[in-house]
């Protein structure tokens, strides 16, 4: 099967509106005729479901909790890219367009990423009229603040989490559309399998999680919008409950995955306390702006550290090595997420590590605070402040803008980042790949698109910090609801769809005896063993580096694990009723098989690009070294079976209003 992106033609600015122009349009009065299912309800899913009921479309909205309000977009914290240029400093579509292009290492479609940027001016009016509480300065307009790797202030925010703030937004929007009929809301509902009916996707089939029942749901349209899969490292920022299983279910129906080994690694995350972790604790980007990161010079002070003699406040100034700065001076602490986070591996793997186990960085605030501090009192017109006063006054200062997670950090480690620097260390937290689409946002399958994280994104090989809301929001709110007229407009006849047909009884029966072999194993070791022995496998040898030794044996491992599982798990309960662990038993069988075309994929590329590191592939001076002739492509995989089978589609990429060179940060 040849890909076709359906990248419309003509200069890039004019490649969207001449795009909109031209595509079937569904009159207002056709619409009322014509369901659309839309799985997932954070802030891509929820954004859609809104939009397009809005529109006048029938909408089935399906998500695995109890309310979209549990989404895992609720978890964002810093805030949402748009290139408004409020501050005055040289931003505009064109240069956050680019930022994006080089923050994902030259690795994405320029008319999707120009897109992004274009409609991203609209995303803050829409959240605003919605009643977004943005954060504002003290003339009253919209603040911002800068993220990883671009020199302007573009990232908008709310006080608390930015995630919670703009999913409260699309969640109202639904919620008015619930109340009246164009959203049925199934919660406690997960979906097991895509329907396809003449090839074209006509349903799915969701299990009630309440009850155990499976359901069968039709509609002319299916929108995957259900996440990442960051959760194949067990280990991540993501809930528990996140996970692949909608986007793997269409996968192996014939939509192809795309890029899965690109995944990010977030740099400001508090490190790991132990095994009985479920989840990674995530701290704002945000905190870059303010907060220097900094390991000691020497490794005897770095022991003491970790052998709790030494206190890093008792580090001096000289003895401290500030390596992002040292390293990268143009954008210091500032650099996108895959450079801090290699750069903090690299340091803690050659001894400089400052927590117990030795993976951990410190993130120091005194140098704001005292900067802060000392600018506060001159407004106040106090002259020759006390060292305690100025520290009591820029605390305040920072405070205002980071005080929730100051307040989150202390809980959890126990120390006052205010008089401590904070110890951060990288996790896995977003994920590039995901299910291939093409400008419409289509997959492979006619009538099923893919939106927000869940597919492989307009981000390219690494994702700008505060750039995942705005992917989720333009595809909901912008980019969907014109692109799936384009599909619906010739399904105006086609009339309700029956689920009482041959498609519908073998994709129940499909689904019922997959349950049924889970529960009928009855072994000896729960569902978490596998999880977790998986999710070793994958950071140890497809983590933060990788390279082809390492991941050879991953995907021998991951097989060997794949098939004691199949012989081994065991899943108390029952099929007709709230089964958590066969809930959990069905997304690891599909993180299985995922986790080993994540490998495959990484094995193939035998570049780095941005989240993808390959050890073999590095400049003198240990920074990813891209080979542009080779690799200039998409790796779309198309699923025939067995991961180790799956055929390799390239989408080649074009390059016509970016340079390609090496990514420089200096």
């Amino acid at each position: 099967m040849r890909l076709d992106s359906k990248i419309p033609s003509g200069p890039i600015a004019d490649k969207w509106t001449n795009h909109k122009n031209t595509i079937n349009v569904v009159a207002p009065a056709n619409k009322r005729n014509i369901d659309i299912i839309v799985v997932g309800t954070g802030l891509a899913g929820g954004s859609a479901s809104a939009s397009l009921a809005e529109m006048g479309y029938n909408v089935k909205a399906f998500c695995y909790q109890d309310s979209p309000r549990r989404a895992h977009s609720i978890a964002a914290q810093g805030g949402i890219n748009a290139a408004k240029n409020y501050q005055n400093d040289g931003d505009s579509i064109y240069r956050l367009f680019y930022d994006t292009v080089k923050g994902g290492d030259y690795r994405a479609r320029e008319a999707n990423v120009y897109r992004l940027a274009e409609v991203s001016v609209n995303i803050i009016d829409q959240c605003v009229a919605q009643g977004v509480p943005f954060a504002r300065d003290y003339g009253g307009l919209l603040d911002n603040r800068s993220f990883g790797g671009v020199l302007v202030s573009r990232t908008f925010y709310a006080r608390g989490q930015t995630g919670q703030q703009l999913l409260l937004g699309a969640y109202s929007a639904m919620n008015r559309q619930i109340a009246k009929g164009k959203i049925t809301m199934y919660n406690r509902h997960e979906m097991v399998e895509l329907v396809k009916v003449d090839g074209k996707a006509r349903g799915i089939i969701a299990r009630n999680l309440v009850t155990g029942k499976l359901e069968r749901h039709s509609a002319h349209a299916v929108v995957i919008a259900s996440g990442g899969y960051g959760n194949v490292f067990f280990l991540s920022t993501n809930a528990m409950g996140s996970n692949v299983t909608a986007a793997w279910k269409i996968h192996r129906n014939g939509a192809f995955f795309a890029n899965p080994c690109y995944t990010q690694i977030h740099p400001t995350c508090v490190p790991r306390s132990g095994e009985h972790q479920s989840k990674l604790t995530l701290m704002s980007e945000s905190l870059r702006n303010d907060g220097r990161i900094w390991v000691p010079k020497s490794k005897e002070d770095a022991e003491l550290i970790r052998q709790k003699k030494l206190k890093p406040t008792e580090i001096k100034e000289e003895d401290r090595d500030y390596y992002l700065e040292r390293r990268y001076p143009a954008f210091g602490n500032l650099v996108p997420r895959d450079v801090a986070s290699r750069a903090a591996k690299e340091r803690c793997d050659a001894g400089y590590g400052v927590n117990s186990t030795g993976e951990a960085v410190y993130l120091d605030f005194s140098s704001a605070i005292e900067r802060y501090g000392r600018e506060k009192a001159l407004i106040l017109g106090i002259d020759n402040p006390t060292e305690h006063k100025v520290n009591q006054l820029g605390e305040e200062v920072v405070s205002q803008k980071y005080g929730n997670l100051f307040q989150m950090y202390e809980q959890i480690v126990a120390e006052n980042p205010y008089k401590t620097p904070m110890m951060i260390y990288p996790a896995v937290h977003y994920t590039m790949g995901g299910v291939w689409v093409d400008y419409n946002l289509m997959t492979t399958i006619p009538g099923c698109y893919c939106i927000g994280e869940a597919n492989f994104s307009d981000h390219g090989a690494n994702r700008l910090g505060a750039s995942a809301l705005m992917q989720g929001l333009a595809d909901g709110y912008f980019v969907l609801p014109y692109t799936i007229g384009d599909y619906l407009a010739d399904e105006i006849r086609t009339g309700p769809i029956p689920t009482d047909t041959k498609e519908f009884d073998q994709a129940e029966e499909k689904v019922q005896n997959t349950l049924l072999k889970l529960i009928e194993i009855n072994g000896s070791k729960p569902v978490d063993y596998f999880h977790k022995r998986l999710g070793k496998i994958m950071w140890e040898y497809v983590g933060m580096a990788r390279n082809k030794e390492g991941l050879e044996y991953a995907i021998s491992e991951i097989k060997k694990i794949r098939n004691e599982f199949w012989n081994e798990v065991k899943i108390p309960g029952s099929l007709d009723e709230m089964n958590s662990e066969l809930e959990k038993a069905g997304r690891v069988a599909d993180f299985l098989e995922l986790g080993e075309l994540f490998a495959k994929d990484a094995l193939e590329r035998t570049e780095s690009a941005g989240g993808h590191f390959r050890e073999e592939s590095q400049t003198p001076e240990g920074e990813a070294l891209r080979n542009d002739k080779d690799f200039a492509f998409t790796s779309a995989w198309e699923y025939v079976g067995e991961p180790s089978e799956a055929i390799l589609h390239k989408e080649e990429l074009e390059f016509n209003d970016i340079e390609l060179k090496q990514r420089s940060y200096k």
